[in-house]
């Protein structure tokens, strides 16, 4: 099990003013931020990180929504990180997310909901390597 995990404050997030709000409770949760940085996807980054969805009826859709706008990137540090920041966000429909969690308090729908969070200890690497070198992580 590993200590850390990836997360993305996705475009409507941004645009709706929540980076703070977020960033709080990731750290209420416990959570260190090693590495962290405000960027914009291309259509073709968009493509190549959510590229195992490539076959998904939404991934066109996906692909478009995570390039429209600026996004935060963050490597996440805490025991059980996967599974805690999994838990923190909520399910990835805002409608049936627990109270409390990220996705309950700023998500807008299915699709606009807030933040990505990995699923998997080993996407938690492939996913924080995407966006930072080994330069970037503190």
């Amino acid at each position: 099990m590993s200590n850390v995990t990836f997360t993305m404050i996705k475009p409507d997030a941004v645009k709706n003013g929540n980076i703070g709000n977020i960033l709080q409770m990731i750290n209420n949760a416990g959570f260190r931020i090693v590495a962290m940085k405000y960027t914009k996807l291309s259509l073709e980054q968009a493509g190549k990180f959510y590229e195992v969805h490539s076959a998904r009826p939404f991934y066109g859709e996906l692909t478009e929504f995570m390039s429209s706008g600026p996004i935060v990137a963050a490597i996440l540090e805490k025991e059980n990180a996967v599974a805690d920041f999994r838990t923190l966000i909520g399910a990835t429909n805002p409608a049936e997310a627990a109270e409390g969690t990220i996705r309950k308090k700023y998500a807008t729908s299915i699709g606009e909901n807030a933040v990505h969070g990995s699923d998997s200890d080993e996407n938690a690497l492939i996913e924080g390597s995407f966006f930072f070198s080994g330069l970037e992580r503190f």
